[in-house]
């Protein structure tokens, strides 16, 4: 059966579009016609200024696009959204903003004192994974799927704290606790670790284990948090398999496979690029070291 029977509005979330869109026009003033009100703001390149827009545009395929509606009907569109949100978007918005804009930011005396506490990278990284983890815990989950605010705000908390595991890695200033060469990798493999077992315990499962999936009653609450009460009740629904043809099991398996391999890809990625920086530094470090041996040349 197609998404369509939703409606427009569960499905693209116009409201929503338009605040990301504004989103968008907003960070281009600030780092353009605005910028000379920011002390120390230097011009931002068009390529920041494209990651910014691409953590935009998937802001809104996570949360307003078809992708989120799927995501209260199948806990694979769930996950597969909540990849994108955690992983992807937290750390292209830290690249995204230029660092005087950062600064601007996290120098507010209510601001600053938060930010330096919790982006310690080990508290951060601990977290971070523990919170997604308590998350995907089944009476918690099923919680938390039934109350509109209590998803978005558990939801919206577990995005701070990806926030917050990301900027020690990324090293935007101000950075209270940097890390650099191999401790960057250490802290790379470390969160890759931390959030295997709950990706594992979803995957390795024997049963269901969510609720808001596998009862009927439970999934049409859920989908209430996205589809306008009107239009729900116009419709007759029995379950996630109407959309997907894929047994309870599977389709849970399925998206915890999507978690973990979009984390491996996006930790891969950030490894490479670590290593190869690293890796450059050292030989930058071993010519100045040749270069301070050689023997002068006799006069």
């Amino acid at each position: 059966m197609s998404l369509d029977i939703f409606g427009f509005r569960a499905m693209w979330s116009p409201l929503f579009f338009i605040f990301c869109v504004i989103l968008i026009v907003l960070y281009l003033l600030l780092t353009d016609s605005l910028r000379h009100y920011f002390k120390n703001s230097e011009p931002v390149s068009l390529k920041q200024k494209l990651v910014f827009i691409l953590a935009i545009v998937l802001l809104y395929v996570s949360k307003g696009s078809p992708l989120d509606l799927l995501g209260h009907i199948t806990f694979t569109g769930h996950m597969a959204s909540m990849a994108i949100l955690f992983l992807i978007v937290a750390p292209l918005l830290i690249i995204g903003v230029p660092e005087w804009l950062w600064k601007a930011v996290m120098e507010k005396p209510v601001i600053k004192p938060v930010v330096k506490f919790f982006t310690k990278p080990i508290l951060a990284m601990i977290l971070f994974n523990l919170f997604f983890s308590l998350y995907h815990v089944p009476f918690i989950f099923d919680t938390l799927k039934s109350n509109y605010i209590y998803h978005e705000a558990a939801t919206t908390f577990i995005f701070v704290f990806a926030f917050f595991m990301y900027w020690p890695l990324i090293g935007k200033s101000p950075n209270w606790h940097p890390i650099g060469g191999l401790k960057k990798i250490a802290y790379i493999l470390g969160n890759s670790v931390l959030i295997t077992p709950a990706c594992g315990l979803i995957i390795f499962a024997g049963a269901p284990l969510f609720e808001t999936y596998s009862n009927p009653e439970a999934w049409v609450k859920t989908l209430s948090l996205c589809v306008p009460s009107d239009t729900l009740a116009g419709l007759s629904l029995s379950g996630p398999q109407m959309f997907s043809g894929m047994p309870l099991l599977e389709d849970q398996q399925l998206g915890g496979i999507i978690m973990k391999v979009i984390q491996e890809l996006v930790y891969g990625t950030f490894l490479a690029h670590v290593f190869f920086e690293w890796a450059k530094k050292e030989r930058e470090k071993d010519d100045i070291d040749v270069q301070n041996l050689s023997p002068e040349p006799n006069k």
